[in-house]
């Protein structure tokens, strides 16, 4: 297996990978794991969950702060009477994410090529020859695009990019200053706030609106300098960038996840608006839906055509995030008739049932797939039951921390034959006390017992 791209997603897929017991190289085109800059800044519910299942959630928990609010269209929701044991989003800026998930990779033995990139690919019935930039190529059973969103190998791939182009780009940066700027939110989207929350001061992260949307080259000092002078009179002395960048409102999905033996996820399958703070936790919810797929597969516990859910479950997902960005992108037009708008919205918010179904929506709590009809609860997230099982108290995810599949049967039951099956699904036999609870459909009884 090679991935392309040691970021957020690809990091997690290599980690879910080797738990399956398939190796796979990472190709990053950094020299270090080390990222300029802050980036995104927040972990939500299911992405924590989906660590808790591995066993590493406590690393990033001990490493940020928890907040029981999140962010939509630049309003506050609360997220603390969710019915999860995370029902909070944690602030912890991306490189402190991929700096712990690193060495959580690198504990788990995986192959990371730095200063190295995929440059484009060639399949046949059996595999892949990968092309790097250092004119080398590596062997292997199938490639996936972690690479962004200007991802070759979904060029090299001939997957379709449809959806919105730019229609307003925005400066990101991490500045000394020798003026206070005002700290918050700006009209318009954006703001200004010190990037050490606790101590405050300088250096400060900026992110701020700019006039125009096409740029022939990388934003410098003296673009960040010209746009604040032109937003508020000063540019409060900004002087010693760290780091500086930007990004725009396009929105666009890839057509398809899947072209052969190539698969994409993360930024490479969808960018958009970073409205939420959704796209990390995205990309890495990608990876752990592919992991395992791809796991059980490649060593041939599995037909290929198991990789074909993997669009068929991510894709309406990814799409729902860039829709759902786009709708904030308009909700934080400035003028006067989106300010309307945008109270509007926010007193329906105020009601208990609209602020659940996006507050569900935007952690991803409420994700469900599509698996055809029966129980209400098919294709929906397993919560974090408290078992009782012949060894003791314990949790759900307890029993995930190695990645291979779990049939649980409540009612103490375990006498279900998985024989067939067993190196591939574990089977618990356990009790659980009580109903319990989805965030969109509410309190739900144990089903009964296989």
């Amino acid at each position: 297996m090679v991935i392309a791209g040691g970021g957020p997603t690809g990091l997690m897929l290599a980690a879910e990978l080797k738990l399956a017991g398939v190796e796979a190289v990472v190709v990053e085109r950094r020299a270090s794991q080390e990222l300029e800059g802050t980036r995104a800044g927040g972990l939500h519910a299911r992405t924590i969950e989906v660590l808790d299942q591995r066993g590493v959630a406590d690393r990033f928990l001990s490493a940020g702060q928890t907040h029981p609010r999140i962010g939509f269209a630049q309003m506050s929701l609360d997220i603390g009477d969710f019915p999860t044991r995370h029902n909070y989003l944690l602030a912890l800026w991306q490189n402190e994410f991929e700096r712990i998930l690193a060495g959580w990779v690198a504990e788990l033995g995986v192959r990371i090529l730095h200063a190295s990139e995929v440059t484009g690919f060639a399949q046949d019935d059996s595999g892949v020859d990968v092309e790097l930039a250092d004119g080398t190529s590596l062997r292997a059973g199938y490639l996936v695009g972690c690479d962004g969103g200007r991802s070759a190998v979904r060029r090299a791939a001939g997957i379709d990019f449809p959806g919105l182009a730019a229609s307003s780009s925005f400066l990101i940066a991490q500045v000394h200053m020798t003026e206070q700027p005002p700290i918050g939110l700006r009209r318009g989207g954006g703001g200004i706030g010190p990037v050490d929350r606790e101590r405050g001061g300088n250096p400060y992260g900026v992110v701020i609106r700019e006039r125009e949307v096409e740029h022939a080259g990388d934003p410098t000092l003296d673009d960040l300098r010209e746009v604040l002078m032109a937003a508020d009179g000063t540019d409060y002395g900004v002087h010693s960038p760290i780091w500086l960048s930007r990004f725009t409102d396009a929105a666009r999905q890839a057509a398809a996840y899947r072209a052969g033996r190539v698969l994409l996820a993360g930024d490479a399958a969808h960018i958009h608006f970073p409205s939420g703070g959704q796209g990390l936790n995205l990309g890495v919810q990608d990876a752990v839906n592919l992991g395992w797929k791809l796991g059980l597969v490649v060593r041939g516990r599995a037909p290929e055509s198991l990789l074909d859910t993997y669009g068929a479950e991510r894709h309406p997902v990814g799409a729902r995030v860039v829709e759902n960005t786009s709708a904030q992108v308009a909700l934080g037009e400035p003028d006067d008739r989106h300010a309307a708008l945008r109270e509007l919205i926010a007193e329906w918010l105020r009601m208990d049932g609209p602020r659940r179904q996006v507050v569900g929506m935007i952690s991803g709590l409420d994700v469900h797939y599509e698996l055809g009809d029966g129980h209400p609860l098919l294709g929906r997230r397993m919560p974090d039951l408290d078992l009782v099982t012949a060894d003791g108290t314990g949790r759900v995810f307890d029993h995930l921390h190695q990645a291979r599949g779990l049939l649980l049967t409540l009612g103490g039951h375990a006498d279900a034959n998985v024989e067939p099956w067993a190196d591939r699904v574990r089977h618990v036999g356990a009790t659980t006390d009580g109903p319990w609870e989805l965030p969109v459909i509410g309190a739900v009884d144990p089903p009964p017992a296989v």
